[in-house]
């Protein structure tokens, strides 16, 4: 029999591949072994969470009232703001103040702003982490539901950083905005909300450089989250796309850690860096991972 004959090429190319792949494993072990946290530095630190009332926003209020953190919640309804309110008295938060606000109307924003410094006397950290939803049905044909849905999803979160940055600057504080893998990798029949979350992360992105250059001391984490159990986004792919669930107390406290050591970036699974980083290259692995984590119905697209 003829023994095949490997290319003089083979070799270097086969190392090449072997040492990109072990530099790849450790700069994932680094960034995520490396833990810096200090519990003790949320104590006292003065929060204003948005989307408070359910999902990860309700597990986030648990944890920094746990910590210590003097918090102004926010959410639509006023009766759920009530119920986490009050846990986060029973949890130890030593001032909790609530305000039911609607983050599609325009001046809502500045509103809840102006509230949580006049009740706090100041901000350390701004957590924007509300979220509207288009109905899947109307896909990306109707312009009245996406022009909607990015007051609520970008708008509203570009106002709330405009007025709390005075604040923000002079705490040498923290913004920390969550969003989803949908606004770094884009899926079938999620057009208007995928346009709302890209937009977050292009807009966050540059004023972190410009505040930057203009040497002000103002951290930006970008949370990127499953969809996990944050209903009014599960609404709007239901029936075009089965996210897994994301387990809320665990994706919140990544998103407080990310916060507190003022990371640039925040992955909940891990796994979603990795599939960011897949995104313009490596095509198959790419729509392999983005099927396992976003579990397209084809039913669904017919």
């Amino acid at each position: 029999p003829v023994l095949p004959t490997l290319s003089p090429a083979a070799g270097p190319r086969r190392a090449m591949k072997v040492l990109l792949l072990t530099a790849l494993g450790a700069l994932f072990f680094a960034y995520y072994w490396d833990d810096n946290f200090d519990p003790a530095s949320l104590q006292g630190a003065r929060v204003l969470l948005t989307g408070a009332g359910a999902g990860v926003g309700e597990e986030l209020a648990y944890h920094y009232a746990r910590l210590g953190s003097h918090l102004v919640l926010t959410a639509y309804t006023e009766a759920l703001l009530q119920k986490v309110v009050g846990n986060c008295r029973k949890l130890g938060a030593p001032k909790v103040f609530y305000i039911a606000a609607d983050m599609a109307s325009p001046e809502a924003p500045e509103h809840v702003v102006q509230f949580a410094l006049d009740k706090l006397g100041g901000l350390d950290y701004l957590v924007l982490n509300h979220v509207g939803s288009a109905p899947a049905g109307t896909r990306a044909r109707s312009a009245q539901a996406t022009r909607g849905l990015l007051q609520v999803n970008l708008l509203s979160y570009v106002q709330l950083t405009s007025r709390a940055l005075p604040s923000l600057t002079d705490s040498k504080g923290s913004l920390v905005v969550v969003s989803s893998l949908l606004g770094r990798v884009p899926t079938s029949f999620s057009a208007p909300y995928s346009a709302a979350k890209f937009a977050l992360d292009g807009f966050f992105g540059s004023l972190r450089r410009e505040l930057n250059v203009q040497d002000v001391d103002v951290a930006i984490t970008m949370c990127v989250l499953g969809l996990g159990d944050r209903a009014p986004a599960t609404e709007g792919v239901r029936g075009v796309t089965r996210a897994k669930a994301a387990p809320g107390p665990r994706a919140a406290l990544a998103v407080i850690r990310g916060g507190a050591t003022r990371a640039s970036g925040v992955f909940y699974p891990w796994r979603f860096h990795l599939l960011c980083l897949l995104r313009g290259w490596l095509p198959r692995p790419r729509a392999w991972f983005i099927h396992q984590d976003l579990n397209v119905s084809a039913a669904a697209a017919a």
